[in-house]
């Protein structure tokens, strides 16, 4: 192959992959009717032609067929003498609890607002959830009084990727005796604790909304609850000692705000305290997957969630925690079945 062949064929792919980003909402709203009308659950076990499928589903010709030629040309489908049977991509959609979750939570939380993302880049703020609350100025607040399929997805998504780590962490965090939880959301981490030791002593720190939305649990009876806005300069933490806790709460801020929470945390806490950071930094991930799913992520909080915050990269929080005055003590990496990297930090003294 010579090179002027060998540019003309990258020229037609690199075309051909923009045509995929340019219909890509399309696609996606196609596979949704897809999963809502049966048709990938249809021909998951036997091959159906497309007559068979419009008798079956008892949908029309222009609905089965129109939806079939994207899936055909996606990949998603494959057609063998005029059967229709589905792929291990469209299998995907059915079966990957990762694809499950991602998929639910762009549909339903990000899909509406991701039309006003260019004017959160210019506003700094998430415009997109005026969509959802028109006077909401963050998601956080509004969480626990969303719709209650859009709270499914949104709290999947959340606990999907942390929540298979924690018995793990636990076991680094239990020989600091005191835990404080610090935007603790619906108590996941508690019930692995009091699981392991009902007697732990662990406080819950959230905004208000969230801590009476899940104060009266029966399997949260063993905690301590504190209510504050971490970013209100007004309001207090409690006087803290043995560990802090933050589970995928910091990227939820923007580098400004993280080295002011570091800085009010170690202020509130003694000399000895141990504040642990667990995070699914970009650039610690083993699969691209995974690494594209995270940088994606970025784009929901631009706009829908606060329009400042992001996914950071462990040297991002490295500098940030340096800034705030703390130091790295310990790393654990690699942790759970997502490459989670958990930062063990000190007071700078």
């Amino acid at each position: 192959m010579n090179d002027r062949t060998k540019h003309k064929q990258e020229i037609i792919s690199a075309l051909s992959d923009a045509q995929k980003i340019a219909f890509a909402p399309l696609t996606f709203q196609a596979v949704n009717a897809m999963l809502e009308f049966g048709i990938l659950k249809e021909i998951d076990s036997n091959p159906e032609s497309a007559n068979n499928l419009i008798k079956k589903l008892k949908l029309s010709e222009y609905t089965v067929k129109t939806l079939l030629e994207v899936a055909e040309i996606t990949g998603i489908v494959k057609c063998e003498g005029g059967k229709y049977s589905i792929t291990r991509l469209g299998q995907a959609f059915l079966y990957d609890e990762m694809t499950r979750v991602n998929f639910n939570f762009v549909r339903d939380i990000c899909y509406l607002g991701a039309d006003k993302l260019v004017q959160s880049f210019k506003n700094g703020r998430s415009e997109g959830l005026k969509e959802i609350y028109p006077e909401a100025q963050t998601i956080y607040t509004h969480i626990s009084r969303l719709p209650e399929k859009m709270r499914t997805s949104w709290y999947e998504f959340d606990h999907y990727y942390s929540d298979n780590s924690f018995d793990i962490i636990y076991e680094i965090l239990k020989t600091s005796g005191k835990i404080f939880d610090i935007g603790a959301n619906t108590g996941k981490f508690e019930r692995v604790c009091l699981k392991n030791n009902p007697n732990q002593d662990i406080t819950m720190i959230d905004l208000k909304e969230n801590i009476e939305f899940i104060k009266n649990e029966p399997e949260l009876k063993g905690c301590k609850f504190y209510s504050t806005n971490i970013l209100n300069p007004e309001e207090s933490l409690p006087q803290m000692s043995g560990a802090v806790f933050m589970s995928q709460f910091l990227d939820c801020f923007s580098k400004e705000q993280i080295i002011s929470i570091l800085k009010k945390i170690a202020k509130f806490s003694d000399e000895s305290i141990k504040i642990f950071i667990l995070e699914p930094f970009i650039d610690m991930q083993k699969f691209e997957s995974a690494k594209y799913s995270l940088i994606h992520t970025s784009l929901y909080f631009t706009c829908m969630a606060n329009g400042c915050s992001k996914m950071y990269s462990k040297k991002d929080m490295e500098e940030m925690i340096g800034l705030a005055g703390l130091k790295i003590n310990v790393v654990y990496d690699k942790l759970g079945a997502h490459d989670y990297t958990l930062l063990e930090c000190i007071k700078n003294v």
